[in-house]
């Protein structure tokens, strides 16, 4: 036949539109020509499927090919158009007939062909690509079969069991579209729609950090519990070595898996970036921690290819900032308006994405730029107008954005020694040796993750959603308080001067509080507490 195609799709954001290969051999002079806006590595492909066939045991069409991918105002990139790209050329030249693929069904030369992907080698094997988790999403939709590299066929399996076949070659792929060979698999279908398993279920999240590796600090943990309960932001501060990285790197063990949808999201996310997505990590929550040094476009997402930046692949886990005021301010800056909406637009002259960005920030800085500002065990260097500057590098509305702030004091020394027993705690004086001793008495990290798992349930099953993501409407019906506590966060607000978002940010973690307490109403206690985490009433 002269003209043949098959179907694939692109990947734009989080979206996979269809793509339609078409190949047509026409008389003239030799050539072989790519159209429909491929970006340079799409042209490549022709000298990859050129050696591809030769190597797999067929002959190179003579002639005037034309390749399109359509529509041709679509941006195409990447080498998952490859198997795509072959197939069509093989079917064109009458080496490919039509056949049944996976026993009776759709044709190569039928609109219903299945979708296939894949980057072909020289010697005709072929190799996985990235971002098929979301096309598979899509092809599930609409009842599409996929052809794939082997090595994505777990990717695309938890979208739906059965939807893809995997191949490890183009000539593996050439006798199953030829009904040479039974299709691997073939017994399953795709069903057209996302399969029970994905829409109910997700793999148990694996071993992670638990907080009985934190010795002390049991006023970090209980801030730690408030926001994982809640999922609210949290900045902690501290000297250094007072454990805030490892209490932060903690926080991901205390979250319930991700729900089947929320799975989706973050791993169709994670398949945008560079990295791809992990199959083995489906259902954890995402812990992102960039480094201080890392740029605007790393931070936010942009780029040449407009790839999604940490604040979107820490969508529905957690985002850790260490040494925050080492950031660059535009860095900072960029970070208000995700905290606010959940999402992040960026626009580019390439074009423009929406991505999703609702994260949980944790941050960790030191007093002061030596660090040992208000350490017992060490002096600090820096004079007050240095400690002012450092301090500065933060902004007011960024501050006022943090539900959380708290100090980390370097723990007790005793506590740390192996094998050494808890020390008695001195009455009453709050000294590192009896902090360690009431993290002695404190609950072991499972009950903290019983107790985190029932507050979020009592929340989702309230107002559906998180406390820290409770719009104005919301705090009205859900955060309603008794004369005597509406006076309390009256004076709260009046005494150190709470905005607007700041009184609403400590009514959300009043309600985590009240939550974890297993509280109908929020109370003066509930109340008092929160008002300890603003950072006015911290004296900063």
């Amino acid at each position: 036949m002269p003209v043949a195609h098959f179907q694939c799709r692109a990947q734009i954001g989080l979206e996979a539109p269809p793509v339609r290969i078409e190949a047509h051999l026409g008389a003239g002079l030799p050539a072989f020509s790519v159209v429909g806006l491929p970006a340079p590595v799409v042209r490549e492909s022709r000298e990859r499927v050129r050696s591809a066939l030769l190597n797999a045991g067929y002959e190179f069409p003579a002639g005037r090919i034309t390749v399109n991918l359509a529509p041709v105002d679509l941006a195409k990139e990447g080498g998952r158009y490859d198997l795509a790209v072959a197939l069509a050329l093989l079917a064109a030249s009458g080496q490919l007939e039509p056949g049944p693929v996976g026993g009776p069904g759709p044709s190569p030369g039928s609109p219903e062909c299945p979708e296939c992907y894949g980057e072909l080698g020289l010697d005709g094997s072929l190799r996985p690509v990235r971002g098929l988790l979301l096309a598979a999403v899509h092809a599930a939709r609409e009842g599409h079969r996929m052809l794939v590299p082997r090595a994505n066929l777990a990717e695309i399996e938890r979208v739906s069991p059965g939807l893809g076949l995997g191949f490890s070659s183009l000539r593996e792929v050439c006798d199953v579209l030829a009904g040479r060979v039974p299709a691997p698999g073939a017994g399953h279908d795709a069903g057209g729609g996302l399969a029970p398993e994905a829409a109910d279920t997700v793999a148990p999240v694996g071993q992670r950090p638990s907080l009985d590796d934190v010795k002390g600090q049991w006023r970090a943990k209980r801030a730690l519990t408030i926001a994982a309960a809640g999922g609210h932001s949290l900045l902690m501060i501290g000297p250094p070595g007072s454990g805030k990285s490892l209490l932060a790197a903690r926080l991901p063990g205390l979250l319930p898996p991700l729900a089947s949808a929320e799975a989706l999201e973050a791993a169709g996310i994670a398949s945008l970036s560079a990295q791809g997505f992990d199959a083995a990590r489906w259902g954890e929550p995402p812990f992102r921690a960039p480094h201080h040094s890392a740029s605007a476009a790393a931070i936010v997402g942009g780029g040449p290819r407009l790839r999604p930046g940490e604040i979107s692949l820490a969508h529905n886990g957690v985002l850790f900032l260490d040494e925050l005021p080492e950031f660059d301010r535009r860095v900072l800056e960029s970070l208000r308006e995700p905290l606010e909406t959940g999402q992040v637009t960026i626009a580019r002259t390439g074009g423009r994405l929406e991505l999703p960005a609702r994260f949980q920030l944790v941050a960790a800085m030191n007093p002061c730029p030596c660090g040992y500002q208000g350490d017992p065990r060490h002096s600090c260097r820096c004079g007050p107008g240095r400690v002012l500057r450092y301090r500065e590098r933060l902004s007011g509305p960024l501050l006022d954005r943090i539900d959380l702030h708290i100090d980390v004091p370097r723990p007790g020394l005793r506590g740390l020694v192996p094998g050494e027993p808890p020390p008695d705690a001195p009455d009453g004086r709050d000294t590192p040796d009896a902090r360690d001793a009431a993290d002695a008495a404190d609950p072991s990290a499972a009950i903290l993750v019983q107790s985190v798992h029932r507050a979020r349930q009592r929340a989702l099953a309230r107002q559906g959603c998180l406390n820290a993501r409770l719009e104005a409407p919301g705090l009205s019906r859900h955060c309603a308080l008794d004369p005597p506590v509406r006076r309390l966060v009256e004076k709260v607000a009046e005494r150190f001067a709470l905005s607007a978002r700041g009184l609403h940010r400590l009514l959300r973690v009043a309600r985590t509080i009240a939550d974890l307490a297993d509280e109908p109403a929020i109370g003066v206690q509930h109340v008092g507490e929160a008002a300890g985490y603003r950072p006015a009433a911290r004296g900063q």
